[in-house]
């Protein structure tokens, strides 16, 4: 589901509960282990497309923190950890110093948004600008959700996670990632040229 379909970790579980008609308390697995799952999942069926499409994604990404960079974007979630495919939605969270600003950035820019309220990583509630993106290497419309934190939040947001990891990364993050992604990618495909080549 969270290959095939782009569902996140939370809705997947859920629905699982659900088809397996399990009690609503039933011990499942936690995100990591699911995460594994995921990985040896798309090693195994998706190894010939996923590289590309995750390349893809992150130029995405790239182009929105840009056009974002006033309000201190950070990517997370499966694009920015390596696990998406095409399917998979792009998460990026915006620290300002007014919570409104972003928004009255994608409104003088006359971007189609849609607001709405979720649960942040900090386990409160937060605002989350969500809006389509077309993404030229894949030829299809991406869901790109722009959550809006405070400032101070960005305090406790680079703490490594239970793995060691960073999770989340900034522009310079991002960049190096893809600097080293496309390297690897164009020496593995050589004949395949500008498939990550995103929006102007």
């Amino acid at each position: 589901m969270v290959v095939e379909e782009g569902l996140e970790y939370g809705p997947a579980k859920r629905r699982a509960v659900k088809q397996l008609a399990l009690p609503g308390r039933f011990d499942l697995p936690d995100n990591d282990m699911l995460e594994d799952a995921v990985r040896e999942y798309i090693a195994v069926f998706c190894a010939e497309t996923q590289p590309a499409e995750l390349l893809a994604l992150r130029q995405l990404a790239l182009v929105w923190m840009e056009r974002m960079a006033a309000f201190r974007p950070y990517l997370a979630g499966a694009v920015w950890h390596g696990t998406a495919t095409r399917l998979s939605d792009i998460y990026i969270q915006l620290f300002c110093d007014d919570s409104k600003s972003a928004e009255i950035a994608l409104i003088e820019h006359n971007v189609d948004y849609e607001p709405r309220t979720v649960t942040g990583f900090t386990g409160g509630s937060v605002e989350a600008l969500s809006l389509s993106s077309l993404c030229q290497a894949l030829n299809e419309m991406i869901g790109v959700h722009l959550m809006v934190y405070d400032h101070d939040d960005l305090r406790g947001a680079l703490r490594p996670d239970a793995q060691g990891r960073k999770p989340r990364g900034d522009l310079a993050a991002v960049q190096r990632l893809l600097d080293l992604q496309d390297s690897g990618y164009q020496l593995l495909h050589p004949q395949q040229k500008n498939v990550t080549q995103g929006p102007p």
